[in-house]
């Protein structure tokens, strides 16, 4: 079966799917932003999950338990810091996506929610990503039945609008 993919506007740590996926740092330590919130509302297991791990490189995923979260997973992933374009800064965003798909098809996950990685504070322009990230999606899904459900959960309307016309794009 094809992925069915949507956008939703809201707080990512409240979905209940399979995994969501934390737009983390390399140290895997916690923040602010989605990964600050993703850490808080875990609770204590998750920092201490995270260490065991010891850290994920720049458009890699890891895995842990969501702990106090209403997903079962959170999938931690490391988005580039935007440097003008020039420094593969696209090609590391989509293999966030990538790897993130890869890891919970690996994990036979069928739910998968995103937020709007590297968007923020590592200021990737939100309009460029968003077409990153759902061309991404659409090849991965397209390769592959093991998703049956990708969230784009965006923090703002602006956001959701961006992700929305990146889909309509491609249809």
């Amino acid at each position: 079966m094809a992925a069915r993919i949507e956008v939703h506007t809201g707080d990512i740590t409240r979905l209940a799917v399979d995994a969501i996926v934390n737009a983390a740092n390399e140290r895997l330590a916690g923040g602010g932003g989605v990964d600050g919130a993703i850490h808080r509302a875990a609770g204590p297991g998750l920092p201490a999950a995270c260490r065991a791990i010891g850290g994920c490189p720049t458009g890699d995923a890891r895995l842990t338990p969501g702990f106090d979260l209403p997903a079962r997973f959170v999938i931690h992933t490391v988005g580039p810091v935007w440097r003008g374009g020039e420094f593969g800064e696209d090609a590391l965003l989509a293999g966030c996506y990538r790897n993130s798909l890869a890891l919970a098809a690996a994990h036979r996950l069928e739910t998968i929610a995103f937020p709007a990685i590297s968007t923020g504070v590592y200021g990737f322009p939100a309009h460029r990503a968003a077409m990153i990230a759902v061309d991404a999606v659409r090849a991965f899904t397209a390769a592959s039945d093991q998703i049956s459900r990708v969230i784009f959960c965006c923090f703002s309307p602006a956001s959701a609008a961006l992700h929305l016309e990146a889909l309509a794009a491609g249809d």
